[in-house]
């Protein structure tokens, strides 16, 4: 096998096409560069140069090794750098599941962070529902989810992202709308609801049937997906009980208003990780986690949302403007 220093001194001479001035750019005598080449030919079973005693031209074969040989030595050259960038996390691959809600909430800012800071980073995202996340966190498929809490914390790693209330909402001509005060559970009671799923959306389903006597004979439709909500809301379906980032969606013709007795934690968005995860570009990401625990990009995301009359929350509920 030839060795790296053989390829570069083929290089050399095959950009000088002249053993001495390659000898002088090499810093070393004519004599040892030719029996460096020569072995070199002799390694590979070819001949690279032509040569006599007045000139000196590449083969064939020699052109199309030259190409190779520059690959071999500009990675060689590169690997040590590569894998220093590597080990302090500042390169590499790291594999984000998310699910839909915080597609449209908290996905962004993190994304922004990871390219001003770890910009020779790939990240490779993935739509997943919770218990999708945690199984592929656990078999070694994610490094980083985001969840709602229905996870183990003896299993895994996690931070608090971003909390939010639960918010309804309305179409913009619905009755509700010109509430000045928060929608109680009895303002609810005959309104045609949008309902989580169940099954697929337990943890919107908790928290909802927690704030407000949900009566089934009121649900007029049962889905999996915040987006799939509002847009329902939209249409004039009824109402829905959403995430305050929902307002994030703008989609026209619905109003978000202030629901009682739903606190600035009712909802929460969480990063999490398997402890034992060796990938250092993961570290160097949970390095700024921090920044986006207090959900600051977020509200200066939302605020010219919050302003609107469609899509906004009811300005005059204090909650509505933290």
């Amino acid at each position: 096998m030839f060795t790296l220093d053989q390829a570069r001194n083929f290089i050399v001479v095959a950009e000088e096409l002249h053993f001495g001035r390659a000898a002088e750019r090499l810093r070393m005598t004519q004599p040892p560069l030719s029996r460096q080449i020569q072995k070199l030919e002799r390694t590979l079973g070819v001949e690279l140069l032509e040569r006599d005693n007045r000139h000196v031209a590449l083969t064939p074969a020699g052109a199309a090794f030259l190409a190779e040989a520059r690959k071999l030595v500009v990675a060689a050259e590169r690997a040590p750098e590569t894998a220093r960038r590597i080990a302090a996390g500042r390169t590499g691959t790291l594999r984000v599941g998310f699910t839909a809600a915080s597609g449209f909430s908290l996905l962004g800012p993190l994304l922004r962070e990871i390219d001003a800071v770890l910009p020779d980073v790939d990240v490779d995202l993935q739509e997943l529902v919770t218990s999708q996340q945690v199984q592929a966190l656990l078999e070694g498929e994610l490094d980083l989810g985001l969840v709602r809490p229905l996870f183990d914390a003896e299993l895994f790693e996690s931070r608090l992202l971003l909390a939010e209330p639960l918010c309804v909402a309305v179409p913009v001509d619905h009755r509700l709308a010109g509430l000045e005060r928060p929608v109680t559970s009895a303002d609810l009671k005959d309104v045609p609801l949008i309902m989580h799923s169940p099954t697929d959306a337990r943890y919107f389903y908790d928290q909802a049937v927690r704030l407000v006597d949900v009566e089934h004979r009121n649900v007029v439709q049962t889905v999996s997906q915040v987006l799939t909500m509002v847009a329902l809301v939209a249409a004039g379906h009824g109402a829905a009980l959403v995430p305050e980032s929902a307002r994030l969606l703008g989609l026209p013709g619905v109003r978000l208003l202030p629901l009682a007795g739903s606190t600035s934690r009712a909802v929460e968005l969480h990063a999490i990780w398997n402890r034992e995860s060796a990938n250092p570009a993961l570290h160097r990401l949970l390095e700024l986690l921090p920044r986006l625990r207090s959900g600051a990009t977020l509200r200066a995301d939302t605020r010219s949302a919050s302003n609107d009359p469609e899509m906004g929350l009811d300005e005059h509920d204090p909650a509505s403007l933290r």
